[in-house]
């Protein structure tokens, strides 16, 4: 009896003593996502929260779109990003003249095997900054498509696994700039979140204009992140607690997108799935095991803008997208 007793004893202090190493790595780890999007921060000066939209993307295992003007800071973002993680890096430069395999490969034959052999595109890569990608015509756009939704693509009728983590960064001008196509729906819904930059406060302004070329920070940026820490963290995101009145919450907020006077294609529940992996994600990069609708909120109008479609009026003033979001959130009660 006394030996089952000690038994019992040594077993609970064995799993305490593991629990507590794996919050200590835990920890660890979620400091070092710190660290990491302080380094993005100090790259890319005046955007603190576009920087945390682009790491709540990653974490949720989603793809981000940066929609602004040229010389902005869209590219240097995605640069960042990718020295950070030390992850693989492919960037594509979208052009009117760019085709799909340019973008994802093509077979090519060997003279020598007798045989064609697979040649991999740049897609085939962990990160992918897509630029300009309104800039190339829709079917070049939709090559993308298949792997952004699936992670992987076909080539031949052979399909192909695309590397894990797989983070498309797409950057894109604004639609009226000349050049430039509208990417169809079905490639924006792939996108989780779209941010936008805009120009930098005055303070962050002046210090790009005193310190050295922003390309000096990239080339001088260590890796802070790696492919294990960042699965691992992907994964630990995907088990943030959402209580039931938090999914009685994103319910209430894809119904409001519904009913909206102004909107004629609300959210859909795909999209309503993606706010919560959003959600989950945004609460983990405030060290928490749970969503508060404070994070919904964060993460809603990037979310929301480019997925739900405007009733179009004969007037010369178009409804903002991301507004009206945002009267979504302001209308909607938190339970």
């Amino acid at each position: 009896m006394h030996t089952e007793t000690q038994s019992k004893v040594s077993s609970i202090a064995i799993s305490t003593a593991a629990d507590s190493q794996d919050l200590t790595s835990q920890q660890q780890l979620l400091n070092e996502l710190g660290k990491a999007i302080a380094q993005v921060n100090r790259i890319v000066l005046g955007h603190p929260d576009a920087v945390r939209l682009a790491f709540c993307s990653l974490l949720a295992g989603g793809h981000v779109l940066v929609e602004d003007l040229p010389g902005v800071g869209k590219t240097t973002l995605a640069n960042a990003l990718a020295c950070t993680l030390g992850l693989e890096f492919r960037r594509i430069q979208f052009t009117s003249d760019l085709l799909p395999a340019d973008v994802v490969g093509i077979s090519v034959y060997s003279q020598t095997n007798e045989r064609f052999a697979f040649q991999p595109g740049p897609i085939f890569s962990q990160i992918v900054l897509a630029d300009e990608i309104n800039r190339a015509p829709p079917r070049t756009q939709s090559a993308l498509l298949e792997a952004m939704s699936e992670e992987h693509i076909t080539v031949d009728g052979k399909q192909r696994e695309l590397p894990r983590p797989f983070f498309v960064i797409a950057t894109q001008n604004p639609v009226d700039l000349a050049g430039t196509w509208l990417l169809p729906d079905s490639q924006l819904d792939r996108f989780l979140l779209k941010i936008k930059l805009g120009y930098p406060p005055a303070q962050a302004e002046r210090m790009l204009l005193e310190q050295p070329d922003r390309q000096t920070f990239l080339t001088s940026a260590e890796p802070i992140l790696n492919t294990d820490k960042l699965q691992t963290l992907i994964q630990r995101a995907n088990q943030v607690h959402a209580s039931g009145a938090l999914l009685d919450y994103i319910q209430a907020l894809l119904s409001a997108s519904r009913q909206h006077a102004q909107i004629s294609v609300g959210l859909s529940p795909r999209a309503g799935l993606a706010l919560l992996r959003a959600s989950r994600a945004y609460a983990l990069l405030h060290h928490r095991q749970h969503i508060l609708p404070e994070d919904v909120q964060a993460v809603f109008v990037a979310l929301a803008g480019h997925r739900v479609k405007i009733i179009e009026q004969h007037s010369e003033q178009t409804p903002d997208p991301s507004q009206i979001a945002q009267d979504i959130l302001h209308a909607t009660a938190v339970p």
